[in-house]
């Protein structure tokens, strides 16, 4: 029982908003759409429901399952080959470098803060090896080091890129703070049902299909002012 807990309370600090892993300088291509006014608070849900169905959960989330597993069994060829495989299907090199600067961000603090057999191994994956460390893999091995159980990590970190998202909305000023805990509230299900089909999906299957949200990543890219990295 106590096992649970300490698992329990580790997945709740990583899904925090403060936990300093870098999604704070992220809007996950929120502010791309706001700056090719595409997007206003009544559309908000929408957009963080394909966002979820279409990318996130496809393809972080997937990757996220994998990590996990492989981490949790030793299979580290597993956690590298699902690592380079996620990067590979990033076709922005914003989204790449915010995902592979927040992934190592990840290892740094978890090393620091909670240590882990995992997270050294893949440290030393990504020195030696030229692994990226994209963030829902390195989440992934986190996750499982800390004996989280596998749903409850993917389902964690759905819940921290809706968060995050919902903190950009704010920050962008397409929402208050009552109206951002209202979509998350009204996205939960929407979370569970993508956590179930990416804890399903095997590695061959891992991929997002966004495109306009690739198209706006791309001018958020070279904006002449930005609020967020990505």
């Amino acid at each position: 029982m106590t096992e649970d807990l300490d698992a329990l309370l580790v997945s709740m600090q990583l899904a925090d908003s403060a936990f300093p892993s870098g999604f704070y300088t992220l809007s996950h291509g929120l502010e791309g759409y706001a700056q090719a006014h595409a997007i206003d608070a009544a559309h908000l849900s929408v957009l963080l429901e394909d966002l979820l169905r279409h990318s996130v959960g496809p393809a972080g989330g997937t990757a996220l399952a994998i990590a996990h597993r492989g981490a949790s069994s030793g299979r580290w060829d597993e956690v590298s080959a699902v690592d380079r495989r996620l990067y590979a299907t990033m076709l922005n090199r914003e989204m790449r470098m915010a995902s592979t600067r927040t992934g190592r961000q990840l290892l740094d603090v978890a090393r620091k803060s909670f240590g882990g057999k995992g997270v050294e191994r893949l440290s030393v994956l990504v020195a030696e090896s030229g692994s990226p460390a994209t963030q829902p893999v390195a989440a992934g091995v986190v996750y499982a080091d800390a004996g989280a159980p596998l749903a409850a990590a993917v389902a964690s970190e759905l819940f921290a890129f809706a968060s995050s998202f919902a903190g950009a909305a704010v920050r962008l000023r397409l929402s208050d703070h009552i109206r951002a805990q209202r979509l998350l509230r009204d996205v939960a299900p929407v979370i569970a049902q993508v956590a179930r089909q990416a804890l399903a999906r095997p590695l061959a299957e891992l991929g997002a299909c966004t495109p306009l949200a690739d198209v706006m990543s791309g001018r958020h890219e070279r904006a002449d002012a930005r609020l967020f990295a990505s």
